[in-house]
């Protein structure tokens, strides 16, 4: 029981936040009103007026989205990456407590976040105004397999300084 609530409690905790944060209409999370009452648009405007990317078949510019919402659009990415970065990085945890394997566990972490992403983006496709993209599949899972790097490197080196 111990170990279940040292290692794996944190793991469901942090899949139920994800689950419930994709449970939210995009309204009940739009960030434009808050970056609008915090940030000088105009400068954004000005410095990134000129750039214009394709993400799951849209623009992305200042020119078509407006100034707070493009800077919502990279903060949203951004959210995207680091929790499942941290989903990794717990998952990870629980699983080398019980896998002595280390290639296996790594292996294993990895897919079970790309699953939990995957997963995640079809709950959002059944969301009122979200809407699932592959795009953002792959954010969760480069952040997972970031955040499983550091950790696997942070480990190793506990390891070598308690040698």
């Amino acid at each position: 029981m111990k170990k279940f609530l040292v290692y794996w409690l944190p793991v469901l905790i942090w899949a139920s936040i994800i689950f419930y944060a994709s449970s939210q209409p995009y309204e009940k999370q739009d960030l434009r009103p808050t970056i609008s009452n915090h940030i000088d648009l105009e400068i954004v405007e000005t410095l990134f007026s000129s750039i214009n990317i394709r993400y799951a078949g849209e623009e992305i510019s200042v020119n078509k989205l407006g100034a707070a919402h493009f800077i919502e659009f990279f903060v949203r990415k951004a959210a995207h990456f680091l929790v499942y970065f941290g989903l990794g990085i717990l998952i990870f945890r629980a699983l080398n407590a019980h896998v002595l394997n280390k290639r296996l566990t790594f292996i294993t972490s990895w897919v079970l976040t790309l699953v939990y992403a995957i997963s995640d983006e079809i709950h959002q496709g059944f969301t009122p105004n979200r809407s699932p993209h592959v795009e953002d599949v792959i954010i969760d899972s480069v952040g997972g397999l970031i955040g499983i790097s550091i950790i696997v490197l942070f480990y190793k080196n506990i390891h070598r300084k308690r040698i």
